[in-house]
């Protein structure tokens, strides 16, 4: 048996991580493994060693290295008295670390190892992160609790097993920071030593429905406290030592955490016997806020930052009490609390520029004494719509940018709840779209309308149930891939899909699986206007919080324009150029028909040739990839139904109309095909955004039809 040998320099837990990763590959080769020796290549009789090591626990002499940044990395292919040497030089332990997961991806994919020398990288972005909206106890809920996914993960919250595995994941995509947030984690992770009282012992969910409240309010009330069960026994402090565990996992691959919270929520202390409540004008509260801060900051050393919102329940009171004066009150004096006792602690303040101005949070940080960034909804709910959104331009926030700072993206994902995107050109474009790195501070993706913790809706189930940091792997490889070098190419997609499912080939796979990525974000930027926010518009079903719209109907599409900027023209202005006989510009929506159907042909067409093998993963992916393509038709269908019935109404021609009713008919066909897809391979479910009712795609048929009854003339769009 071939041996392969592997040095590391520096024995830091991320470089350990690659090496054990190196080791994997290696053995999936049928080759021995030992520490600090020699290794023999399958593919030659030269022996080659691989080592591991910094810039600072570098030992050799290995000539002009090019500049590495944080997280860079060279790779050196050299001979050495005969033998073939691949060392790894990371800036950092990071850097470190994923030079060795690119040699042992290498590896998998079957390329040479001279195929990597002098191979470099320096990261694109500096923080690439997740938003995760984190249920930690039915007490002190997140943004998304009152949703199905919310309250199957709350113990999922407290297990070991389950964040080694997401942050495992974190590095393999070549992420760096995870975002908690919650609406008021306090209670559930400290020990406030001026309000013992606060913290909570165990983890507790409900028995019953959380309200169907979108913007935080109401989610912990008195029915849902006097319906608690717990799920784990848990002293405040066990808690304590289980997030400083997660927290150090998360450092040993490279991870920092940061903490967001919305304001003022003060869940997990009703009935407290100091006088907390959610009144911006309470001294007690404040001081509460800022001792639950501090504490935090003392307990979490590894914690990188904190973020705020001056959204969702501040009052907008009049100075002393302003929000944003409350904030600097609360949080900013915590923050410089902990300076003057430790002025060698880093703590990141991201503020978000939600529901306030950067003018208003400048003034009142004015004396951060650390790194201050701030924070922006770069596609507002739907980062699956444009590769360039225009808003943080429209709306002039970068030119108010104070100089020399900084903003997060926020990337919000809430158009694929059920299915498996990816598309790496769309990734790819979207990232070299953003902001400047002397402006971008980083990005971090993730959903408001469910959790990123185990699926709880497929009706193959594994056991444990899948992350869905697994499920979604491809998706997670394309943007933390790409947005630390998005000049890798497309083929390094097609390999790792080789390498997932050999049993098909690579190439139609992608081709696949990228085609039907593009259905959802066309939909999405042309039906745009009144639909920007997670509550307003829910693409896999059509639908919105019944608050809102509730189902898109025939004449939402009509009154609903594209995304500004987006060269897409709506269907009443094409119809106008129509009538008229002038010039079309742009995009029309019949070119948008034709493309969707387009790209749900050739997904159809793919996928019959791929075949299903006897993977239940890649069953499952097809089976996604299918029901994407139905909903591609049944969205051109509705439109070009839609262009139709405005044409009957502006010109009164009865062909129009008929038209109309024949193209939304096939549009109800599509989508009767779509629903039997979904309904075969996920359960409904509530999604925290849009309402306290099941979302059931194989329900809203009846919605369906009834754009056909509007196409007829018979009922109004109520």
């Amino acid at each position: 048996m071939l041996r392969a040998m592997i040095r590391i320099d520096e024995p830091a837990a991320p470089i350990v991580f690659a090496a054990e990763q190196l080791k994997l590959v290696l053995l999936e080769r049928n080759i021995e493994v030992v520490w600090e020796a020699s290794y023999v290549s399958p593919a030659s009789s030269e022996p080659i060693r691989f080592e591991l090591a910094t810039l600072n626990s570098l030992q050799a002499d290995v000539g002009p290295l090019p500049s590495l940044d944080p997280e860079g990395y060279v790779v050196r292919i050299q001979q050495v008295e005969g033998q073939t040497l691949c060392r790894v030089i990371g800036a950092d332990a990071t850097g470190t670390m994923y030079g060795g997961l690119d040699v042992a991806e290498a590896i998998r994919h079957g390329e040479t190892i001279d195929e990597l020398r002098d191979y470099h990288k320096n990261p694109f972005i500096s923080r690439r992160g997740i938003k995760f909206n984190i249920p930690l106890d039915a007490r002190t809920p997140s943004y998304s609790d009152n949703g199905d996914a919310a309250q199957h993960n709350i113990a999922e919250m407290w297990s070991k097993p389950f964040w080694e595995e997401f942050l495992d994941q974190m590095a393999l995509h070549r992420f760096n920071t995870l975002s908690l947030w919650n609406l008021h984690p306090f209670p559930s992770m400290v020990q406030v030593p001026e309000y013992p009282d606060i913290a909570l012992q165990d983890v507790k969910r409900t028995t019953v429905p959380f309200k169907a409240e979108i913007r935080g309010q109401g989610m912990s009330t008195a029915e849902t406290l006097s319906h608690l069960t717990t799920v784990k026994e848990m002293s405040i402090a066990e808690k304590i030592s289980f997030w400083r565990e997660v927290m150090q996992y998360a450092s040993d691959r490279g991870v920092q955490i940061y903490i967001i919270t919305w304001n003022i929520f003060t869940y997990g202390t009703e009935g407290n016997r100091y006088g907390i409540d959610d009144r911006q004008n309470n001294e007690t509260t404040i001081d509460y806020f800022r001792a639950s801060v501090r504490s935090l900051l003392e307990t979490y050393p590894l914690l990188a930052g904190i973020g705020v919102t001056a959204g969702e329940n501040m009052q907008h009171l009049e100075s002393p009490y302003s929000d944003e004066e409350w904030l600097w009150r609360t949080y900013g004096e915590a923050v410089m609390d902990i300076k003057r006792d430790n002025p060698e602690r880093r703590i990141h303040f991201i503020h978000r520029a939600h529901e306030t101005s950067l003018s208003t949070i400048k003034e009142a940080f004015r004396a951060y004494p650390d790194t201050f960034t701030y924070s922006y909804k770069y596609s507002l709910a739907h980062m699956y719509s444009s590769v360039t959104p225009p808003f943080i331009y429209k709306d002039g926030f970068i030119r108010e940018l104070p100089k020399g700072n900084k903003t997060w993206l926020t990337v919000r994902d809430d158009d694929f709840y059920y299915f498996r995107w990816g598309n790496p050109e769309f990734a790819r474009q979207y990232i070299l779209g953003m902001p400047p790195s002397d402006q971008l501070a980083g990005f971090y993706m993730g959903p408001d309308g469910i959790i990123w913790g185990r699926e709880f809706v497929s009706t193959e189930p594994d056991s444990p149930r899948q992350s869905m940091i697994a499920k979604l792997w491809y998706c997670f490889s394309i943007w933390g891939r790409l947005s630390y070098d998005p000049a890798l190419p497309d083929q390094l997609f097609v390999r790792q899909l080789g390498a997932r499912y050999p049993e098909v080939g690579s190439r139609p796979l992608y081709e696949a699986w990228t085609t039907a990525s593009k259905i959802i974000p066309l939909v999405t930027t042309f039906h745009w206007k009144g639909n920007s926010l997670d509550f307003q518009w829910y693409p896999e079903a059509c639908y919105s919080n019944p608050g809102y719209k509730g189902f898109h109907t025939v004449e939402h599409f009509i009154e609903d324009a594209p995304m500004p900027d987006s060269g897409l023209m709506g269907i009443p202005e094409y119809v106008d150029h129509l009538r008229s006989q002038r010039p079309m510009w742009g995009i029309t929506p019949l070119q948008v028909v034709d493309d969707l159907h387009t790209y749900a042909r050739r997904t159809l067409q793919l996928i019959d040739g791929i075949g299903g093998g006897k993977d239940k993963e890649l069953r499952l992916l097809l089976g996604d990839l299918q029901a994407m393509s139905f909903l591609g038709h049944y969205y051109a269908a509705k439109i070009k139904g839609a262009v139709e019935l405005h044409l009957y109404r502006t010109s009164s021609d009865l062909d129009c109309q008929r038209r109309s009713m024949e193209y939304l008919l096939q549009a109800s066909a599509y989508w009767k095909e779509y629903a039997s897809l979904t309904a075969k391979q996920y359960v409904p479910q509530i999604l925290t955004r849009q309402g306290s009712k099941t979302v059931d795609v194989q329900q809203l048929s009846e919605q369906v039809d009834k754009d056909i009854t509007i196409a007829a003339g018979n009922i109004s769009q109520e």
